[in-house]
């Protein structure tokens, strides 16, 4: 049945709070970190919309203070579901800020599997706030999103992953890695986040994000800051993911 839930983060940012605002209120902004392309309508009572694809899932602004405070909300579904998100920022000393992210709504059947993939999620992906505010700040991300369902009955997809990533042993955070995807150039860089089902690459144009889901499927989740056509990326990358030997 389902079960209401309320998710609480907090990392602390080397940016200021009107860095951290345009980084988390603003689609380009949240493109260079968060998946999906965004697009925010600056104001309360505005529309948020994040695309995975050409269809949008919309929410409302209900909360809109620059640098302080940000929500939104996506309305009830007919079994009365929904997803709401509030951003609170708080400068601290020497040029750092304090961001406490809430999300809350309503989870399905299997309610526990999917809290922890969101908490675990949004650990990445604060992490990956973090790093473009340190590397990117300034400049703006062209979003790669490609996912491959898991297949029942079929081998390790994580295994199957790194193969195809050209890795043959452990990787382990701040060490330099070189994958060589196949149809790809070698992607040279510092592996800036690791954990099992969970591996972040940042090179000097981009920040890689490889992810396993629930029930085996394959997420890639990159933010290139790069004049690349981000159709064709997406295109090369599904496929890339629909060849591995899963």
């Amino acid at each position: 049945m389902p079960h209401e839930f309320e998710l609480r983060k907090q990392v602390t940012l080397k940016a200021t709070p009107e860095q951290v605002w345009e980084a988390i209120a603003t689609g380009p902004g949240i493109d260079s970190w968060f998946m999906g392309r965004n697009e925010i309508e600056p104001r309360q009572g505005g529309a948020t919309r994040q695309y995975f694809g050409d269809v949008p899932v919309e929410a409302t602004v209900s909360a809109w203070e620059p640098a302080r405070r940000f929500a939104f909300r996506s309305d009830p579904a007919q079994d009365g579901s929904f997803m709401a998100f509030e951003y609170l920022i708080e400068a601290r000393g020497q040029g750092t800020t304090v961001l406490r992210m809430v999300q809350s709504g309503i989870l399905g059947d299997d309610w526990e599997a999917e809290y922890d993939g969101l908490s675990r999620g949004w650990d990445m992906y604060l992490h990956t706030l973090g790093q473009y505010l340190t590397h990117f700040q300034g400049r703006h991300a062209v979003v790669v999103f490609a996912l491959r369902p898991g297949e029942a009955g079929h081998g390790p997809a994580w295994a199957a992953l790194e193969r195809g990533l050209g890795l043959t042993g452990p990787v382990a955070r701040g060490e330099r890695v070189r994958l060589t995807p196949d149809g790809f150039g070698p992607i040279q860089g510092v592996a800036d986040y690791v954990l099992p089902d969970f591996l972040g690459v940042r090179t000097g144009d981009g920040l890689y994000r490889f992810i396993r889901g629930t029930h085996d499927t394959l997420v890639v989740g990159h933010h290139l800051f790069a004049d690349i056509d981000a159709k064709r990326a997406e295109q090369d990358w599904q496929d890339w993911l629909d060849a591995l030997d899963v």
